[in-house]
């Protein structure tokens, strides 16, 4: 094992306890939702944007807020509403007159976008015009406005909320925007035991005092970190085959897939999977993914990749049932050849 070798395997073995000590420091202030958590650090380490869909009430925004706390990083909230403006996400261009020479200028004024965690809080909320405001910021990490290109700061995340189950005045969003989300992550109610806990200390004097386990400049090397973990050919081409086989013009595709789906997920899907699987692994102390870590993130990666047809809505079958059963219905290649 040579030098740098050695050092990403003690940076495994440092990640590992990080990773312990944020769930440890994020479950002082939320109570329960681990998998979500969990997914939400994944998909951070792993460079991805990440849609949280949950009925209000459910802590979403409160979740990223705390995490954000924890991470060391600076949190930018974005109320999405029907009036809001492009220019109030990017920012805007402001004329300005000089004191001492009395010439006009413009000058940029930065708009929320320019933080590391942006909160785009019910993002469905607002017009397609402003909706695709995020759409360079997500992609290529940089905002044009007044014909300047600016730089965003890393690392720089959105984390988007969206509510399921109100869809009057709302604005779905575009397929194109929602391939740009890694995970698209599902918040349940909690148990009756963690719904207990949650009004017991929502109203008490209790106050969390939260400590801060990685800074900016620690998160831009674990995710580097992440990209040098190795990943059999074998588990890329599974990955390859899940996603394929989710697409009904793909000979690959079994007949549920003809039967119910319109659109399948795209190659960003596959990339998702295999950066979710690394990540995965090192998280958990190992250092290269397996099949199970796949697995894992395939329903937040491929449920909103997979645009279901009419057939599907009349028999009642939703994107994570046709997920279940690509992931059943799809073996890696040690079961094929066995």
């Amino acid at each position: 094992m040579n030098r740098n070798e050695a050092q990403d395997v003690q940076a495994v073995r440092e990640l590992k306890v990080a990773h312990d000590k944020v769930l440890a420091e994020v479950g002082k202030v939320i109570v329960g939702q681990n998998e979500v958590i969990e997914t939400l650090v994944i998909s951070i380490l792993a460079n991805g944007h990440c849609l949280l869909v949950g009925v209000p009430g459910l802590a979403k925004t409160l979740l990223v807020s705390t995490l954000a706390r924890v991470l060391d990083l600076e949190f930018s909230r974005i109320q999405f509403t029907p009036d809001l403006m492009p220019s109030d996400i990017t920012g805007t261009d402001v004329l300005e007159t000089s004191g001492e020479t009395g010439q006009r200028s413009f000058r940029f004024i930065k708009g929320p976008v320019f933080a590391n965690v942006v909160l785009a809080d019910e993002i469905n909320r607002t017009p397609p015009k402003t909706q695709a405001a995020l759409l360079q910021a997500m992609q290529e990490r940089e905002v044009t406005a007044g014909g300047n290109t600016y730089a965003l700061t890393p690392p720089f995340y959105v984390l988007a909320t969206q509510n399921p189950i109100e869809q009057e005045g709302t604005y779905p969003l575009p397929e194109a925007q929602l391939d740009r989300f890694m995970f698209n992550v599902f918040v349940d109610y909690p148990s009756f035991g963690e719904e207990t806990r949650i009004v017991e200390e929502t109203t008490s004097a209790y106050h969390a005092d939260l400590e801060r386990v990685l800074a900016g400049e620690e998160i831009i090397r674990l995710q580097e970190l992440v990209r040098r973990v190795p990943v059999s050919e074998d588990l890329v081409s599974y990955a390859v085959r899940l996603v394929r086989a989710s697409r009904p013009k793909s000979d690959d595709a079994p007949s549920f897939i003809k039967d119910w789906v319109s659109w399948g997920a795209g190659p960003r899907a596959s990339q998702f999977l295999i950066l979710g699987a690394k990540t995965r692994a090192i998280l958990d102390g190992r250092y290269t993914p397996v099949v199970d870590d796949v697995r894992a993130v395939a329903r937040p990666a491929l449920r909103h990749r997979i645009v279901t047809n009419f057939n599907a809505e009349a028999e009642g079958v939703d994107p994570v049932d046709i997920v279940d059963r690509l992931v059943e219905h799809v073996q890696p290649a040690e079961t094929v050849s066995s």
